[in-house]
């Protein structure tokens, strides 16, 4: 058993009160301390608020057509292991996602506290997107049910369709609407950076001016940089590192193409 939070305790209530209640209210003090109850909790807080809903709408994305598969368990575990959440998140992580499967889930409101999370900053929406998207495209082809829930998101987040797309570009997938306002991607090769349309990367058409792309490029940049996230996950950080990055390659290709100065 720790004693040394009423040691200090006793000895912060004499040299303050001079009187033997004084030592007594120190030492009552620093027993709370020793027995943790005064000892910060790093679970809850602004920057970690979003893991319940998360993983709530990714049990309701995996869900949506009926059952919950091996890759889409997998890609949910793998990205619990890549955010490295602590043994306490991870366990809310869990029950987030165990929660989304159920019949009935609310995934309106588990959006509604992702938006509430974000406040209106592009750059978490974009993340929280990102985060998502290995887990809606763990299948392959994205499906309907699917689609809905993350165009809910999207609405929510104030996020366009095309930068979704852009977004899914950067992941490596090809993504595309069709007519009847349905989505639909497959998996483009990974590490291919070149097999990436840079356009769609840029959430531009290919008719687009110059100074439209230039405009565009720093508009990303200044969404997608690391230094304004604050106190998140490092995984989210690397992947806003990663996507300027893409972004940066994207903008490089297209001058190079164009002879942009």
């Amino acid at each position: 058993m720790s004693i040394l939070g009423k040691l200090i305790g006793a000895l912060l209530g004499f040299a303050l009160f001079r009187t033997p209640f004084g030592i007594l209210i120190g030492v009552v003090i620093g027993h709370l301390w020793d027995s943790g109850a005064m000892r910060p909790r790093h679970v809850a807080g602004a920057a970690q608020s979003f893991i319940a809903p998360l993983f709530g709408l990714a049990g309701a994305i995996a869900k949506s057509d009926g059952r919950v598969s091996e890759q889409e368990i997998a890609a949910t575990e793998n990205l619990m292991a890549r955010m490295q959440l602590s043994p306490e998140l991870r366990s809310i992580a869990m029950e987030g996602f165990t929660a989304g499967k159920q019949d009935g889930f609310p995934a309106h409101l588990a959006i509604a506290e992702l938006s509430a999370w974000g406040h209106g900053r592009r750059d978490l929406a974009y993340l929280l997107l990102d985060l998502l998207l290995d887990i809606v495209y763990a299948e392959g082809p994205l499906a309907p049910g699917k689609f809905a829930i993350v165009r809910q998101l999207c609405g929510a987040l104030g996020v366009h369709e095309r930068e979704l797309a852009a977004i899914a570009a950067m992941k490596g997938y090809t993504y595309a609407a069709s007519a009847g306002g349905q989505g639909r991607a497959q998996e483009a090769p990974r590490g291919n950076v070149l097999g990436k349309d840079p356009y769609t990367v840029l959430g531009l058409d290919r008719s687009a001016g110059h100074s439209e792309i230039k405009r565009a490029y720093r508009k990303l940049m200044s969404q997608h940089h690391p230094d304004k996230l604050g106190d998140v996950p490092e995984e989210l950080k690397r992947r806003a590192e990663e996507r300027a990055r893409e972004i940066n390659a994207a903008y490089e290709r297209i001058r190079s193409e164009r002879g942009i100065k």
